[in-house]
């Protein structure tokens, strides 16, 4: 008998990652269940502090650049400046829907979207298409795994970051991760939380390095492809 066969080889790593969605998408109906009474309540809280609707719904982009549309507890109001456009993320929201953002409880219903296989746990955080699209070759490389309810870049500074030291924050996750750095993402997420969002120098500067390196590597191909075909 003749043991690991092509075929073995190849479809084993597919059905791993196949039983580790399987996983996480189990672990998500869990969680909204647990999570059904703290969601109730931030459901009222969100009514008494902004009124309805209670829900953000907005289309972003998945993996591999698929839409899909993501559902947040709306924590701003939808206030304008004299020209209609509207006002700062701040200006928009109340202490209460502050505190709500703070705390992340303003997730809970995106836990339908890692149950219906949309998200993971821990990815990068999705975007609106025409964020990614503005980042290009970076923003496609940024959808090569099913984005994240957490992320590295959310416990590294989050909205402390810059959209180019997020990206590349996403990108050294993309190039390193782990079932090991998923946990450590998950213990680092409850610390943000507790503590507030801070930089990790170092590691900000790690994945700097990275996306320099990956950046040097695209234009080298770039030039060897537009020398072939001169």
């Amino acid at each position: 008998m003749v043991a690991g066969t092509g075929t073995d080889t190849e479809f084993g790593p597919l059905l791993l990652d196949r039983r580790a969605r399987l996983s996480q998408r189990c672990a998500a109906v869990l969680a909204l269940v647990v999570g059904a009474i703290p969601a109730a309540i931030t459901a009222g809280l969100i009514w008494v502090s902004l009124g309805r609707p209670l829900l953000f719904r907005q289309v972003r982009s998945g993996l591999g650049g698929r839409p899909f549309t993501i559902v947040k507890f709306r924590t701003m109001h939808d206030l304008r400046d004299a020209r209609g456009e509207l006002l700062a993320d701040a200006d928009r929201q109340t202490p209460l829907s502050r505190l709500i953002r703070a705390v992340r409880l303003d997730e809970i219903p995106q836990l339908l979207a890692i149950a219906g296989g949309d998200m993971n746990f821990v990815g990068p955080r999705p975007l609106p298409p025409s964020v990614l699209a503005a980042f290009g070759a970076l923003g496609r490389a940024r959808c090569a795994i099913r984005p994240g309810l957490t992320g590295w870049a959310q416990v590294n500074g989050n909205t402390r970051l810059s959209d180019i030291d997020k990206i590349a924050l996403d990108l050294w996750y993309i190039d390193h991760r782990s079932a090991k750095l998923d946990a450590w993402i998950l213990v680092l997420t409850a610390f943000t939380v507790l503590r507030g969002e801070r930089i990790n120098q170092r590691r900000l500067t790690e994945a700097r390095a990275d996306l320099h390196r990956r950046q040097a590597r695209a234009e080298a191909a770039d030039v060897q492809a537009t020398g072939a075909t001169s």
